[in-house]
């Protein structure tokens, strides 16, 4: 299967380390641009690239009871300490060198803060139903799949089986 090219990348669009720096419509700060189309990464990523994350997502959304406490947790999961390339627990080391220098560490892992605060608050729109505020089993019936054999604990460490 080819590699996955997203739909908003552009010559212009700014790499740290391999990883592009796309538009994310969010209403959390970021280093990530600010898009205005309907469509933006997130959207992508919850259809394709990031099932990782999602999967540890839907873990903790199964044990919440509805939107709110839901959120909450995202929120947290999203703001805790994670690894990025070039550390020791990344998932994708072997796909994503490390950053060149401090200034793009620091812009990498703020970007995918980023996109974690944000999946993870749309992830919650996906899996909680509107009417009853409960689970879509379509969605909780993902918790137990694994992506690749792999696994993220909730503290940001990712463990592969073979």
């Amino acid at each position: 299967m080819p590699a996955y090219h997203s739909s908003l990348m552009d010559p212009d669009t700014e790499l740290i380390g391999n990883m592009a720096l796309l538009p994310i419509r969010s209403q959390f700060k970021g280093p990530a641009p600010r898009e205005t189309k309907d469509t933006d990464t997130v959207d992508e990523d919850l259809d394709i690239r990031i099932s990782v994350y999602v999967s540890e997502c839907l873990k903790e959304l199964q044990k919440c009871n509805s939107k709110s406490q839901g959120e909450k947790e995202m929120y947290t999961l999203g703001i805790t300490n994670f690894p990025i390339p070039g550390e020791p627990g990344f998932p994708l080391n072997a796909m994503y060198p490390k950053p060149a220098n401090k200034q793009e560490d620091e812009v990498m892992r703020a970007y995918l803060q980023h996109l974690r605060q944000e999946t993870g608050l749309r992830l919650c729109e996906k899996v909680f139903d509107p009417q009853n505020d409960k689970h879509c089993k379509w969605w909780t019936c993902f918790v137990k799949r694994q992506f690749m054999l792999g696994s993220l604990n909730w503290r940001g460490t990712q463990t592969i089986t073979t």
